[in-house]
């Protein structure tokens, strides 16, 4: 007879390099989310960033004709293919007016998130220092302490537009840092790179001997002057840039990314890169071709739709009483909250449980962001109009 399963501790336990990670927060209330949607709350979610207007028509062609083909289904270059290299180098060139060897300074990667970890695990040892914004992206953290490493926040506040203080930065011990993560446009704040910031970023990095990585996904959103790092002079030398398909082609789930340096800096990434993957699919790869290829007819009128969302974003922020920087670009709204709520996860609580619309409290990316909320631009009008009717409801008592 067979005897009913009994669960047990084997006394594995997790690795040290787990310490301190705990659960991306998005898992966490993603899944409560998912609890109050059983319970037919129908929870209108307006805190993820992941676009949900569809690649252009091309781009699904050029997969589904490589996909039918008999001989595409194996293991791929590491290093992606050639066309796929020189795709992206063009898109730099005409994008960024940024020259690259696409043999020696382009390395394709399954999506630029996967990136931030390789460039940790290269170069980061026990005691190596990485500088990480406050607020900023929690995976540049994570990834620093899954490698080895420690995290060492700089702040990055309103009073100084979003931009690193620098006499704080000088008077910080330096000596352990190895690497400093940026990411410009900003995410969360939206702020947007200049030419100025890049040249003291470059000079920092020079005078300190420390690698600049710069996660530049966000450029092409509701931005008139996209910028690469790399476009500035002396930078091949001290910096490296991420950049992605996700949100510039409609491409997040796609997961075609890429990093961009100096061919010692990508080679070095690929000894790590080529024990962790086999390649990317191929007719991903040449999907990734055609979407590179669009012209700038596309990426206007993806900006023409997030530039109406962005004005109902803003209607809903100034009833909750948020005050927006007008002047954001990106794919999110960053906006301070009113004095009588102690923090944005206060805020975005209350609008949750008594609206039923998700918000994202901007404590998640940082101290610095306690006081701001974020809304994500990844919805259609309607969605929108729904969430700020079902605001007005709640504030009007019903």
């Amino acid at each position: 007879m067979l005897q009913p399963f009994k669960e047990f501790d084997m006394g594995i336990s997790t690795s040290s390099r787990l310490n301190g990670i705990g659960e991306y927060y998005f898992s966490g209330k993603l899944r409560e989310i998912d609890q109050l949607n059983q319970q037919g709350k129908s929870i209108i979610n307006l805190g993820i960033g992941s676009p949900d207007l569809p690649p252009h028509p091309s781009v699904i062609d050029a997969l589904n004709a490589a996909a039918a083909q008999p001989q595409v289904h194996g293991y791929q270059n590491y290093k992606g293919l050639p066309i796929l290299r020189k795709a992206m180098a063009n898109w730099y060139q005409r994008s960024y007016s940024v020259t690259l060897n696409p043999d020696k300074e382009i390395l394709p990667l399954m999506g630029s998130k996967e990136g931030i970890m390789h460039i940790c695990m290269t170069y980061l040892n026990a005691g190596d220092e990485a500088l990480i914004p406050n607020p900023g992206y929690p995976t540049y953290s994570s990834a620093v302490t899954l490698a080895g490493g420690t995290p060492v926040t700089y702040s990055l506040l309103e009073a100084n537009d979003w931009e690193p203080d620098w006499n704080a930065l000088a008077a910080m011990d330096l000596s352990k840092v190895k690497l400093m993560w940026v990411n410009y446009p900003h995410m969360p704040t939206g702020k947007s790179a200049t030419k100025v910031l890049f040249e003291k970023l470059i000079a920092f990095a020079k005078k300190n001997d420390i690698l600049i990585c710069h996660d530049n996904p966000y450029s092409f959103i509701l931005n008139q002057h996209p910028i690469s790092i790399l476009h500035t002079p002396g930078s091949m030398e001290v910096a490296v840039e991420l950049n992605s398909l996700s949100k510039s082609h409609n491409m997040a789930g796609w997961r075609v990314g890429m990093l961009c340096g100096n061919e010692q800096r990508i080679g070095e990434v690929l000894t790590f890169k080529s024990n962790m993957d086999s390649g990317m699919f191929l007719p991903v790869q040449m999907a990734a071709v055609a979407a590179l290829e669009l012209g700038e007819e596309w990426q206007k009128e993806v900006n023409e739709i997030y530039a109406a969302r962005r004005e109902k974003v803003f209607e809903l922020l100034h009833l909750l009483g948020c005050s927006p920087a007008p002047n954001q670009v990106g794919l999110f709204v960053w906006a301070s909250i009113p004095l009588e709520y102690e923090n944005g996860y206060e805020l975005s609580d209350e609008i949750l449980y008594n609206a039923g619309v998700f918000i994202t409290p901007g404590g998640i990316f940082g101290s610095a962001g306690d006081r701001f909320i974020r809304v994500s631009l990844c919805g259609s009008i309607n969605r929108f109009t729904e969430a700020i009717e079902r605001i007005k409801n709640r504030l009007s008592g019903n």
